[in-house]
């Protein structure tokens, strides 16, 4: 007998060209999954749209259901697709329920008549950008090997010129790892978003050098090293934590302080278990993860099977479990466990020294980052706790660092009046004398 679990807030993916894009950026893993449909057309049905709406709808217990479309490029299926699809969720939708649509979209082939769409109807577009010119256009090129950049730029003024919500997607690889701080500040100041989300490309490869996700225990040259990841993220750390915190919003840093305080952290990668985030192909096909498009993580089609109960059956479950179950031992003994859980399954490929397989290739980087974070999360989150917004931690970074800088004679950072030798440096004395006690 098939067992079925009860199930939480679930998120799909919804991919209506499947892996089709316009253009070949050099680390996409997704392109690849084309093979897994030969002769098809790519593009979602009237029938797979109206039954995905209507099980989506019907698989939500809240008043809030988001509506992700991702691709490939969903752009290409058209303006009309979309609008079919606003005529369906208000159709299957419930009193009182509220939809929000998402996109994830390279940008380039979005004009005036899609801006308009957007903001008619209250979507949110996600863009894909690596950075500034010469790092975005190093592996997001078209079919003719071409850099992006311009055309990719031109769409997010689009957005920007009908007051589009949007946000910033940008992998980490090989080449802008080593430029955080150029990255944080175009997305910043140029691209203008205060919403970022950072995604390492960690692209596993055979003996031949072809990549082959979900094989191979080395990765290509475009991947990302882990220490680089770490050094990464901590050098943005440090200057949004001085800087930008409550005005920009960097996911990575938003979910770590989630997990500092004892939350869920919104990031599927830093869950105990996974397994709420399905990947619905464009045939209906329902996959139990976007990053585990393959036959083995096939657990049906929404045509045959409700999306409700897919999600629920013990395959399903089986694999969020697989998370937390298949951690090493010294996955399990390692003081950043809370926050990392391990990262995601698609990047533990690598064997311990003991011998035990599973640990994630991006360790080293992930365990760098949130031991160079643990100081200001434990100032920011006893800060929350006590009533104060987060952003009182810049506040208090400042004058960290003014009191590590202040020379004996010079004047007391805290106000005083005082030299800094007669105030806060007597007390920074006694702490340099305890800790050599």
């Amino acid at each position: 007998m098939t067992q079925n679990y009860l199930l939480p807030r679930i998120h799909v993916l919804a991919k209506p060209t499947g892996a089709i894009c316009n253009l070949a950026c050099s680390y996409c893993f997704f392109l690849a999954k084309e093979a897994l449909y030969p002769g098809s057309r790519f593009r979602m049905s009237d029938e797979v749209l109206e039954n995905y709406v209507r099980q989506l709808i019907a698989a939500h217990r809240s008043s809030q259901v988001t509506v992700a479309w991702q691709g490939g490029e969903p752009t290409l299926m058209g303006i009309d697709f979309y609008r079919r699809a606003i005529e369906l969720q208000e159709k299957y939708g419930k009193t009182g329920m509220v939809f929000e649509n998402t996109m994830q979209t390279n940008g380039t082939l979005l004009d005036d008549e899609w801006c308009r769409f957007f903001k008619e109807n209250n979507f949110l577009i996600g863009i894909s950008i690596d950075g500034p010119r010469e790092l975005h256009d190093a592996y997001r090129v078209d079919k003719k090997g071409e850099g992006t950049f311009d055309r990719v730029m031109e769409g997010l003024r689009l957005l920007q010129k009908h007051d589009v919500e949007y946000n910033v997607l940008t992998t980490v690889n090989r080449v802008n790892a080593d430029c955080p701080l150029e990255v944080y500040r175009f997305l910043r100041d140029e691209a203008g978003t205060d919403w970022i989300q950072f995604i390492p490309v960690v692209e596993r490869i055979n003996e031949e050098g072809h990549t082959l996700y979900q094989r191979g225990e080395t990765v290509s040259n475009r991947s990302v090293k882990p220490e680089q990841l770490g050094s990464f993220l901590s050098c943005i750390f440090d200057e949004w934590v001085r800087n930008d915190v409550g005005k920009i919003f960097v996911q990575t840093f938003e979910a770590s302080a989630r997990k500092w305080l004892g939350l869920p952290s919104g990031m599927c990668v830093f869950e105990e278990t996974c397994g709420m985030g399905l990947a619905l192909e464009h045939n209906g096909d329902l996959y139990s993860c976007d990053h585990f498009v393959e036959p083995d993580y096939l657990l049906g089609n929404i045509l045959e099977k409700e999306i409700s109960e897919l999600a629920a059956a013990e395959k399903q479950y089986r694999f969020g479990q697989d998370k937390c179950d298949s951690l090493p031992q010294v996955c399990r003994e390692c003081e950043v466990l809370f926050a990392c859980q391990g990262e995601c399954p698609k990047n533990r490929f690598l064997t311990t020294s003991a011998g035990e397989n599973g640990l994630n290739y991006l360790c080293k980087g992930w365990k760098a980052f949130f031991r160079h974070i643990n100081f200001p999360m434990q100032i920011m989150t006893g800060l929350i706790r006590r009533g104060y917004p987060a952003s009182e931690v810049m506040r208090v970074i400042a004058l960290e660092d003014a009191f590590s800088r202040a020379g004996r004679n010079d004047p007391c950072p805290c106000g005083s009046g005082q030299k800094f030798k007669r105030c806060h440096g007597t007390r920074k004395k006694e702490k340099n004398l305890k800790g050599r006690a």
